[in-house]
């Protein structure tokens, strides 16, 4: 080796001079790295595609300011018994007209497996070819990305990050994505809570970053008119929904007499205070609504269920066919309003086998003796068990799912009853609603226990009071005034 007069001092001169050359290349990196992110967004500016983007991404620079949470609502204000009575089987006064129940025909319907849709070329910017696939309940779906779109980015991870992401995203030909999300929504009969996990699963695909996935859809319902805010809590984005009803267990923030909640911390702790901006974006006000008036067309997963129980020395079964992925997407529900289950369908084919099934059994009985066999059916044909116990949480049912699983308690056993009630017999319903307790009541001329609402007299039917039969209420309930009513439409 070869040395100079000072032999070691030399080389701690080249190594300085060494270190000194990487720290002045990694300096001139980060700073044309940067600069090129700056030139990016100093580009969207000039391309934005929507009036509105301009004057919003100014807002967004100045209006934020600290907001607290509120804690969500219980839908109980006592916990529901773990057990009920029961008491012993009794014949029912028989009324009424004699029944027979019409069955209408099943028309086969083909639920599409992929949507198709026809690509729209925009002159300005160039669509990156890659198509972003997912499979959602079953159903495959495409969707064209643009580039712009895909590099937009949550950085600095501060308020400002938040504008240099929409920036990115108001610059890029979204408009495509949004009229894809658009046709599959109308196609697919996806009502609001289909859509927000359609967009979050799109967003959560593109973005492998859960700040850039949120940005990402706060974006596209912004786009698709909804009042969707975010927040900055801890360095990391808070996406809040607007909704007109309650949603229970989740927390919420208020914004002029609004209540936007943080669906993703659903039945979770709160994130505590946050900062965000009191206007909505510039004509999207539309709340995000849960009510479920039509089932989304999921590609089928039909599998059977025998139902069966004990009425006197008679043992009945009721068999029907359902769509696993219908049931899949029911449990992602969070806790809605009781009116939205109330009031929600079954499947049709469902329907129509539970119905054929129980027409053979009750055909020919009296109208009392008819309701009151399936008033019996829900009340034997499943375990009682609260929610607390099976999934650790609150949860009302859609009368699908109570259908599905083993165990359920009262307020999923009052929701299947009233829509069999209403579709097999055409009687007016009513949910009846104690402070640990559901039931429901019929609008019938018969004896027995009663409540009134609207002016209107209705005989009760407790779905979870083994063996009571119409006009028969748990002793417990019989002198208490019930907390609210349910309206079934």
């Amino acid at each position: 080796m070869q040395h100079n007069k000072d032999g070691g001092p030399l080389l701690s001169k080249l190594f300085g001079l060494f270190s000194l050359v990487i720290i002045v290349s990694a300096t001139h990196l980060y700073a044309e790295t940067f600069e090129n992110f700056k030139k990016m967004q100093t580009e969207s500016f000039s391309k934005y595609k929507d009036e509105r983007d301009n004057a919003f991404s100014k807002y967004l620079k100045e209006k934020w300011s600290a907001y607290q949470a509120h804690q969500g609502k219980n839908l109980y204000k006592e916990q529901k018994p773990t057990k009920f009575p029961k008491i012993n089987l009794v014949p029912i006064e028989k009324v009424g007209p004699v029944v027979d129940i019409k069955v209408p025909k099943e028309i086969p319907q083909k639920n599409p497996k992929v949507i198709i849709i026809k690509k729209q070329k925009d002159k300005k910017e160039k669509t990156t070819q890659h198509n972003v696939n997912i499979n959602f309940f079953g159903s495959q779906y495409g969707f064209n990305i643009a580039k712009g779109f895909k590099k937009s980015n949550f950085f600095p991870r501060d308020i400002n990050g938040v504008r240099n992401f929409f920036n990115g995203a108001a610059g890029s030909n979204y408009k495509e994505l949004i009229a894809e999300i658009k046709q599959v929504k109308d196609k697919a009969k996806f009502n609001d809570w289909a859509l927000y996990l359609l967009v979050n699963k799109i967003s959560h695909t593109v973005h492998q970053n859960p700040d850039n996935a949120n940005l990402m859809t706060w974006f596209i319902f912004n786009k698709l008119g909804y009042a969707v805010k975010v927040g900055l809590a801890h360095k990391h984005i808070v996406l809040m929904y607007y909704s007109k009803k309650d949603i229970y267990s989740t927390p919420s923030y208020s914004f002029k007499k609004k209540k936007f909640y943080v669906i993703a911390n659903y039945a979770k702790n709160g994130v505590g205070r946050l900062y965000s901006y009191p206007q909505d974006y510039p004509h999207s006000n539309k709340p995000l609504d849960l009510s479920l008036k039509v089932l989304p067309k999921f590609e089928d997963a039909m599998k059977y269920k025998d139902l069966s129980f004990i009425e006197g020395e008679k043992k009945y079964s009721v068999g029907f066919n359902y769509n696993q992925n219908i049931i899949d997407f029911m449990a992602t529900y969070p806790q809605a309003d009781y009116e939205t289950y109330f009031n929600a369908p079954l499947q049709k084919n469902t329907f129509d086998e539970i119905a054929t099934k129980l027409k053979a059994y009750v055909d020919g009985k009296k109208m009392s003796d008819a309701i009151n066999f399936v008033l019996h059916f829900v009340q034997k044909s499943f375990v009682y068990q609260v929610d607390e116990a099976q999934f650790g949480r609150e949860k009302v049912m859609f009368a699908q799912e109570t259908l599905y699983y083993d165990k359920s308690d009262c307020e999923d056993r009052a929701v299947l009853f009233s829509f069999l009630v209403r579709r097999l017999f055409h009687v007016g319903v009513v949910g009846v609603k104690y402070k640990d307790h559901m039931s429901t009541a019929l609008y019938i001329p018969m004896n027995g226990d009663s409540v009134r609402t609207a002016s209107r007299r209705f005989v009760i039917a407790d779905p979870t009071y083994i063996n009571a039969n119409l006009g028969q209420n748990m002793p417990k309930y019989k002198s208490i005034r019930p907390e609210s009513f349910i309206i079934v439409r």
